[in-house]
């Protein structure tokens, strides 16, 4: 699966060839305050960390995880190109100036703001589909139970920071100095073109995938555990500990999962703890 890390590895370097320098960009070329700028950098990194929740709900409870990272993927590409189009043709970037306090350079234009904002947010949504997805992708290549992929499995996992360290340091490196001292152009253009390669070699690898249906959101089954025990918070709880599982050994085994144990740490959510579990025998059956 060195096809996840390959695509990490361009991945970051586009999120860090953009979230290194947008301040920049946006005080020096869209000639906005650094208040503004300030604003819209945390606004779009926000974005960012928050939308890899709904692609991890649609990949768990509607497409599968292959299919919503290869969308994701679309989306993705389509957000950069745009990026690297806003600031390269005429129309859409903004007119030289050199004028460093910016006031007398030519008012960046709604159409130009809207087309850099726009391709920001697109990029953003793309995130939030191939980020919690393409190590899960990874992770489901190696069986767990067996001594041989598990051991592989680490390795990979161990690949793939190894591939996010290393894009990120080509990013905050390499590319930044490419968009302050050659071009934006080529700054954005060199991760836009390693984004379309890394997906066509993830694509070029599908036929050997082994591809997990969706098994539902545990966002979905929180809610209603929290729901049945808010409902039934006056039932006793079972001095057993044992009773206390949602499903038997046996059951566990069968599809690969492990249960956890109740520790006597944090008592105080032990209560609520306990309360919720009872519950997920009622929600199972």
């Amino acid at each position: 699966m060195c096809v996840g890390a390959v695509y990490e590895v361009f991945e970051r370097m586009a999120y860090y060839g953009i979230s290194s320098n947008l301040f920049i960009y946006l005080t020096e070329k869209l000639h906005q305050g650094t208040v503004k700028s300030a604003n819209n950098v945390t606004n779009w990194v926000g974005t960012i960390w928050m939308t890899p929740v709904l692609g991890a709900y649609i990949a768990d409870a509607l497409l599968g995880r292959y299919w919503t990272f290869l969308i994701a993927s679309a989306i993705y590409l389509t957000g950069m190109s745009l990026l690297t189009l806003s600031v390269s043709v005429d129309p859409l970037r903004p007119a030289p100036c050199s004028d460093p306090t910016g006031a007398n350079c030519k008012k960046v234009t709604p159409l130009q703001l809207a087309v850099f904002f726009g391709a920001l947010y697109t990029l953003a949504l793309g995130t939030g589909g191939t980020k919690p997805n393409i190590s899960t992708i990874g992770a489901d290549q190696f069986d767990e139970f067996d001594p041989k992929e598990k051991a592989h499995k680490l390795s990979f996992f161990n690949w793939w920071m190894f591939s996010i360290f290393f894009g990120t340091l080509f990013a905050n490196t390499v590319l930044v100095y490419i968009q302050d001292n050659i071009g934006w152009t080529l700054g954005y253009g060199l991760p836009t073109v390693g984004l379309v390669i890394s997906i066509a070699i993830f694509l070029a690898g599908t036929p050997f995938y082994r591809h997990k249906l969706p098994t539902g959101s545990p966002f979905t089954k929180m809610a209603k555990v929290v729901v049945a025990a808010l409902r039934k918070w006056s039932v006793p709880v079972p001095i057993d500990p044992k009773e206390l599982y949602e499903l038997n050994l046996e059951e566990y085994a069968k599809k690969g999962k492990y249960r956890i144990d109740s520790t006597p740490t944090l008592r105080f959510v032990l209560v609520f703890e306990i309360i919720i579990l009872i519950f997920l025998l009622e929600l199972v059956e």
